[in-house]
């Protein structure tokens, strides 16, 4: 029996002791969780029991955004040992699919992903996981930095699939958690300048004090006037679509300069209208991002080096004993929050 912090059902969560079973094999490692963020899909699950085809069926422990300290290494394990300090990539893939192999390894159909039914999550003391998916963070990295790799991850993903050149100009729209992530990965990745656009201005305020980044209040301007006026009309190199709203999503070809990139990063909670005329206009590039694969690295490498600051996106840290309090905050979704975390020291 483990205590963990358990999605009975749709709308019901409960802090209780829970009968998980975990297998420790020679490869893997036993991890004690420190830091967990709350993530929208974690949220999601809660408010509405299901996302897409994944179905909250039975009871299921939540969390996959998580950094911790290694307690137990299994035989073959030999670039980590007991004490490091790690952050783990949640999505195990079958080593041998044919995504593996193609090293798209984040859409393998049979990948195990945590928190997604019927797997369970992380928000529990200990943990059992793959030491290949298991990545040491230095000392100077915070495990509040260290839970916040998983979120990046995406933003990096994001960055790599549209190509981005030295110099480009970069339009984001939708200022949520993944949408300044990909922001600020669009700038280490290489960007001169990065746009972003949301109504929200206690969230362009935060992700707007960055440096090389400025901000769109469509409340006040379209986001494709904006655009417009800071690049002479031309456009921008690369948009980066995280919101999921179907207005933006019909708006990126005014975006968009010709022959420019769009990366479908935010899910639309239904099907949306599309404007592929507009597109093909343009002979824009379309890339869609779904989580990560081979990153994690990267994302570590990054932090580490002071070349992302990503302390300032994390707006509030509940212990574990009030972590109902932490995902009902989140379901308020505050203008002033970015991501929410949860401090296993604070059972």
């Amino acid at each position: 029996m483990v205590k963990a912090l358990v999605l009975e059902e749709k709308g019901k969560l409960n802090i209780r002791d829970f009968p998980l079973t975990q297998t420790f094999g020679p490869a893997d490692v036993r991890i004690g969780i420190r830091t967990v963020g709350v993530c929208g899909s974690d949220v999601h699950y809660y408010t509405h029991g299901k996302i897409g085809p994944f179905v909250v069926n039975e009871p299921m422990i939540l969390g996959h955004e998580a950094a911790g300290v290694v307690l137990e290494i299994g035989a073959d394990v030999t670039h980590l040992k007991v004490g490091d300090r790690v952050c783990m990539e949640p999505g195990i893939p079958e080593a041998t699919s044919r995504a593996s192999k193609l090293g798209i390894y984040n859409v393998d159909p049979s990948v195990s992903f945590w928190a997604t039914p019927p797997v369970h999550g992380c928000l529990t003391p200990e943990v059992i996981h793959p030491a290949a998916f298991t990545y040491r963070i230095p000392d100077h990295v915070s495990f509040a930095e260290g839970a916040m790799v998983e979120p990046f991850a995406i933003g990096m993903q994001s960055a790599l699939r549209a190509r981005i050149q030295p110099g480009d100009i970069a339009v984001v729209t939708g200022a949520g958690p993944i949408g300044m992530m990909t922001a600020l990965a669009a700038l280490a990745g290489g960007c001169a300048k990065v746009y972003v656009a949301d109504l929200a201005q206690p969230k362009l305020d935060i992700i707007g004090a960055y440096e090389g980044i400025e901000t769109i209040n469509i409340r006040q301007k379209s986001a494709a006037e904006a655009i417009a006026e800071a690049t002479d009309g031309w456009g921008a190199d690369v948009v980066f679509e995280c919101s999921g709203a179907a207005p933006a999503i019909l708006g990126l070809p005014a975006l968009a300069r010709p022959g420019g990139a769009v990366v479908l990063v935010g899910m639309p909670v239904d099907p949306v209208p599309v404007d592929i005329v507009g597109m093909q206009a343009k002979e824009l590039r379309v890339e869609t991002v779904f989580r990560y694969a081979n990153i994690y690295d990267r994302a570590i490498a990054l932090i580490a080096a002071g070349k992302v600051d990503l302390k300032p996106l994390i707006s509030a840290t509940l212990p574990f004993k009030d972590s109902i309090a932490a995902f009902d905050r989140a379901v308020e979704a505050r203008e002033t929050d970015v991501k929410i975390q949860i401090d296993l020291q604070g059972a």
